[in-house]
């Protein structure tokens, strides 16, 4: 090639820099060629949170690089969750979209998104958080509760004997814990008459054989408080109609126990009755209105033919004084549908529902009671007693169904007159009443953030089922039974039924109120009950009962996240948020608050618990 001399001047010219850089470069020191510029990446935003209903999340990924094209991918994501990223068109950051369906599992995730640019790789973990999306519409759903109506009241019972003591006391003490027990709204609050406490001791015809003393010390004040009507339990038979084991001796002291009944009508309700020349008579003011006529027959030794006739000439005796009177009859130990065993209802109502001229019941029926715990023993795992709930609710479907063979009894309502996790408790040994060989161990079940998961659930899921009264057993007792202590200072369960009886008020003369079609995207460890009042305000309760660990026993449950979609609810003024969990002030109670009014309403509980969301219009 022919060079001008112009050119050749150039070329040596450049050549000469070359060799000058060269030499300062290439001598007897080191040298490092320039570092690539570091990629980063990262999100806006620490959490990215996904509804399970398929709406698109977006949420900016920001990539440092000299590339314009970075690779991205995702680690760590559940199944059921889609993804894609687009880039913008000259830089390597973009936008990653996420879709959730119902298939993907709702809980708490950290995926890692991981960056390859520029030949380099940079990765960053994240939070996502897969919610629950819970739709709440305008109809009534008249397939739930009493032709679409939620008619069940929340209330609390009180087990008076020998052992029992003056809990109201007097003074300061019993206004602090006549508020505590009436800020409950309780009615019907139900009264058992236990050993030590049966007001007749003995049979010799004088003024000694009749004690009111125990009984009154406690019924007396609680015919002041709430409604003013508790349902007296006639649990047990006094001790001189039993057999040595203590059963009732049905063959020689039936009509013994009918009479003795209706005495205890004539004390509280007409002007009392005389025996040996002394009159007894209630020194209340209010009568009792609601009797419980006996307490689980079928774990007492009598058949459901025993308690038929018990029933019958028991009922007609207390009639027969006050005919004004209500009645709640069975009061069963209720367990083991369909097994054939002593607790199965299947092996007891069709008996006692027979027709009349059959040798069923014949007298007068208000409320069939039974009793509903979902464990006997501390040992079950919270998943093994949140499934006794579905359990217990086809019992409360089959005591319907038995009752639609009578016509004279298909409208009775069903009530649960006791109820609570675990009916255990320690035997006189220090052993465990149901598992005799292990040693008895209180179920804190009965009181934790557990339970606040577990009676909501309870209680929305008999309410749908069409149960009428849910009665918590006992107002005050230890950690394992208790609303409050023997101080009266209230447990975490006292907040979760004070809540219900007051979210979802139901009373004889205004019946509860209507309860709203729902559809949620996670029953499994979410319940949702929606309801409208006749103000035209809502009421969407929201129960957290996820299990962290199978194994868990009185855990803490997982986080939920639900969205509440309000869109098609209707029109509404403000909204506010109250919520009971493992974090609640058990001495002051939860506090609802504001929450901002938007037709998407995103409701945390960080592990079991509920939320109460009251919609104004």
């Amino acid at each position: 090639m022919i060079l001008t001399q112009r050119l050749l001047h150039s070329f040596l010219g450049a050549a000469s820099v070359g060799l000058l850089l060269c030499a300062a470069g290439c001598g007897g020191g080191s040298h490092s060629a320039p570092q690539a510029v570091p990629i980063t990446v990262s999100l806006v935003g620490s959490t990215v949170t996904v509804p399970q209903d398929g709406i698109p999340v977006a949420v900016q990924l920001l990539i440092s690089s000299t590339s314009e094209t970075a690779l991205v991918s995702l680690s760590n994501l559940p199944a059921g969750l889609q993804w894609k990223y687009a880039a913008t068109d000259t830089n390597p950051s973009g936008t990653l979209t996420f879709t959730a369906s119902t298939s993907a599992p709702a809980g708490t995730y950290m995926p890692t998104v991981t960056v390859n640019s520029a030949g380099q790789t940079a990765s960053a973990s994240f939070t996502l958080v897969v919610t629950v999306v819970t739709t709440i519409g305008n109809s009534v759903d008249a397939t739930l509760g009493v032709d679409g109506k939620l008619e069940q009241f929340m209330t609390t019972s009180f087990q008076i004997g020998g052992w029992s003591t003056n809990y109201f006391g007097s003074g300061a003490t019993a206004t602090s814990r006549v508020a505590t027990l009436n800020a409950l709204q309780p009615q019907h609050v139900r009264v058992q008459v236990a050993v030590g406490a049966v007001p007749m001791v003995s049979n010799t015809g004088q003024a000694s054989d009749w004690d009111f003393t125990i009984l009154d010390q406690s019924l007396q004040p609680l015919l002041e408080v709430a409604d003013h009507s508790p349902e007296l339990q006639i649990a047990i038979a006094p001790t001189w109609m039993c057999l040595s084991n203590g059963n009732l001796d049905v063959t020689n002291h039936l009509s013994d126990l009918a009479v003795f009944s209706a005495n205890l009508v004539r004390y509280y309700n007409k002007g009392g009755f005389d025996v040996g020349g002394t009159h007894f008579q209630s020194q209340g003011k209010y009568p009792i209105q609601w009797w419980g006529i006996f307490n689980e027959f079928n774990g007492n030794g009598l058949s459901a033919t025993d308690y038929v006739k018990l029933y019958n000439a028991v009922v007609s005796a207390m009639l027969a004084v006050d005919p004004t009177i209500k009645l709640a009859a069975f009061e069963f130990s209720d367990y083991g549908l369909g097994t054939g065993d002593a607790g199965d209802p299947m092996q007891f109502l069709p008996t006692f529902l027979a027709p009349a001229n059959a040798g069923g019941v014949s007298a007068q029926v208000d409320a069939m009671a039974t009793h509903f715990y979902s464990l006997c023993g501390v040992h079950d795992t919270d998943a093994d007693v949140f499934t006794t709930i579905p359990q217990f609710v086809a019992n409360v479907d089959y005591f319907y169904q038995e009752l639609q063979t009578r016509s004279d009894l298909k409208s009775v309502p069903v009530w649960v007159t006791e109820n609570n996790v675990d009916a255990d408790f320690k035997a006189s040994n220090g052993m465990s009443t149901c598992n005799p060989s292990q040693v008895f161990v209180t179920d804190q079940r009965g009181t934790s953030a557990f339970f606040a998961a577990w009676r909501p659930y309870l209680f929305s899921q008999l309410g749908k089922a069409g149960n009428h009264a849910l009665f918590q057993w006992n107002y005050t007792g230890d950690t394992q039974y208790g609303e409050v202590d023997p101080n009266g200072i209230p447990y975490l369960s006292y907040w979760v039924d004070k809540a219900l009886g007051t979210m979802f008020p139901s009373t004889a003369s205004s019946p509860g109120p209507n309860i709203l079609s729902t559809q949620s995207t996670d029953t499994t460890s979410v319940e949702t009950l929606a309801t409208r009042n006749s103000d035209g305000s809502v009421v969407a309760m929201i129960v957290d009962r996820a299990v962290a660990s199978p194994s868990d026993n009185n855990g803490l449950g997982a986080p939920r996240t639900v969205v509440v979609d309000i869109s098609g609810a209707g029109t509404f003024s403000s909204a506010s948020l109250l919520t009971i969990d493992a974090a609640t002030n058990t001495a002051s109670g939860p506090t609802a608050a504001t929450v901002p009014l938007a037709s998407r309403i995103s409701i945390t509980l960080p592990g079991y618990g509920v939320a109460f969301l009251s919609l104004t219009p």
